[in-house]
């Protein structure tokens, strides 16, 4: 039976725990889906930032099918913390653009590297199973 709590049931804190990760995935879906569709379309600034970079504009196009194949990702439970690795991966090049090449504030890469993080981690269960299969 669950715990009463001021009349209501208490919440379980898987349900809440699942419900966290699922704001942090609909939140980095919606942020990876803009910045990789700006990559793929030619934004003038990423043009620029990757061009800074000196890898040619290729990386640019790797990086926003990445981000948005990510994206997709985070939506679908079963590849939700595949798709949250890779772009912690992706977050983590970025920082490392930004504090050698780039310059600038890296805050931005370094904050969505944390939430991808957060829900590799949380749903790393589904990731291994991925693996075992």
């Amino acid at each position: 039976m669950a715990d009463i709590v001021l009349g209501r049931p208490a919440v379980a804190p898987a349900r809440l725990h699942n419900a966290g990760l699922w704001v942090l995935q609909i939140a980095g879906a919606a942020m990876f889906f803009m910045a990789g569709t700006s990559k793929l379309t030619g934004a003038e600034s990423m043009i620029q930032v990757f061009a800074a970079i000196g890898l040619g504009q290729w990386l640019r196009y790797a990086t926003g099918v990445l981000e948005v194949l990510g994206a997709a990702a985070l939506l679908v439970p079963y590849f939700a913390g595949l798709g949250a690795l890779w772009l912690t991966v992706v977050m983590l090049a970025a920082v490392i653009a930004h504090l050698t090449v780039l310059g600038g504030n890296p805050a931005i890469p370094l904050a969505l590297l944390i939430g991808m993080a957060i829900v590799a981690w949380g749903r790393r269960e589904r990731t291994v199973r991925l693996f075992r299969r």
